[in-house]
């Protein structure tokens, strides 16, 4: 009863947390002109959320950090090994998103931080990540149970994790480019691990998720369409890099790719048309990732985003029964 009542109270949190954060929040990004630069290529509907407000991500991370502090400060929850990485990834990609979405505004123009700039601080980030974890005595195996999976990495598990927290990181910030897409599949995806992490003993992990959980539903109140406020690399590389996290922690990294596999699929969909074009010069899809294609075919955002979030739903009660039972 007692975990019940703080399982609800995190959540309940970062709603109202995030809710009051976004109220102060959009009016003063509008204020301050931040808003999001749209592709040319992009159809004329979607051109017109030109100057819609961006680095709304600041919302649900602003309300997140906030809560675990004053979580950590009252000692509900034990400020352990664990919870300082996940709170360093995801304090760390906020700031590298932050960066990015400063110097596009600032250009006003989809540029901010070079490849390579993005990588090197990626690379510091997985550096510090890989010794915090192995300061801690992480496991550097690559463990599941159930397909007979045993793979002892040694120090390759620090290049294993800078490849999650990129993959994760970048995925999110492709599927971020519909009203609602990327936080809502985000949610999703973080009250499977939440589930998961409280059923196999990783209680704060599990809080710290579900407050994240919360502040994001909290957030879809200014996101969701017509959305009011965009998340920003700000948001959508700091979700994608915490949830990496979270699998990597406890050990769930298989059950990462399903409970996260819309964000998969977007990202595959991208590679491959690069792949396609390249190989035969013409386009496999009319658009990338494949949420603009469903926009091209002709149906509705708020249809699509519908859609993946029902399939978002289905993959992360997978991954639970996956996660649980490795």
């Amino acid at each position: 009863m007692y975990l019940l009542t703080k399982v609800v109270l995190a959540v309940m949190l970062g709603f109202i947390s995030s809710a009051i954060v976004g109220l102060v929040m959009v009016p003063l990004l509008k204020r301050m002109k931040i808003g999001q630069r749209i592709s040319s290529y992009m159809n004329f509907a979607h051109r017109g959320k030109e100057g819609t407000p961006t680095m709304g991500g600041l919302i649900f991370i602003l309300s997140t950090v906030m809560i675990m502090a004053i979580l950590l400060i009252t000692k509900k929850i034990s400020f352990n090994n664990d919870l300082k990485i996940v709170l360093f990834v995801f304090i760390s990609y906020a700031i590298i998103g932050f960066l990015d979405d400063f110097l596009s505004i600032k250009r006003g123009k989809n540029e901010g931080l070079t490849v390579i700039q993005k990588f090197f601080l990626q690379l510091i980030v997985a550096l510090v990540f890989f010794y915090l974890y192995m300061k801690n005595g992480g496991k550097t195996s690559l463990i599941v149970t159930t397909l007979g999976i045993h793979i002892e990495m040694k120090w390759l598990y620090g290049i294993f994790i800078l490849f999650i927290l990129i993959g994760s990181s970048n995925a999110v910030n492709l599927t971020d480019g519909l009203d609602g897409l990327a936080a809502g599949l985000s949610a999703i995806a973080f009250i499977a691990f939440s589930l998961i992490s409280l059923m196999v003993g990783y209680t704060d992990m599990g809080i710290f998720t579900l407050v994240l959980t919360g502040s994001l539903v909290g957030f879809l109140i200014f996101n969701a369409y017509p959305a009011k406020v965009f998340m920003g690399d700000t948001g959508s590389l700091s979700l994608g890099a915490v949830m990496g996290t979270i699998a990597i922690i406890t050990h769930r990294e298989v059950t990462l790719f399903i409970v996260a596999f819309v964000f998969v699929v977007e990202t595959l969909t991208v590679i491959i048309q690069v792949f396609w074009y390249k190989t035969f010069r013409k386009r496999l899809f009319l658009m990338t990732p494949i949420h603009h294609h469903f926009q091209k075919l002709g149906w509705e955002e708020v249809e699509i985003v519908r859609t993946f979030w029902v399939f978002g739903f289905i993959l992360a009660m997978a991954g639970i029964v996956f996660g649980v039972w490795i």
